[in-house]
């Protein structure tokens, strides 16, 4: 009982799960922010060589 209770392999990976959660929604909400921009700045370049 008592190794049970000072077992802490669960706790790290599921503070690795929750890190990696964190990463993936920060890394999604700037794909977000950013993608509109990066776009027209893609559109602006191949206008550019199309001329």
């Amino acid at each position: 009982m008592k190794r049970l209770l000072t077992d802490e392999s669960g706790q790290s990976m599921i503070e690795y799960g929750l890190l990696a959660a964190l990463i993936s929604i920060a890394a999604l909400a700037a794909i977000k922010l950013i993608g509109p921009a990066l776009t027209e700045k893609f559109q602006t370049v191949a206008d550019a060589i199309g001329k």
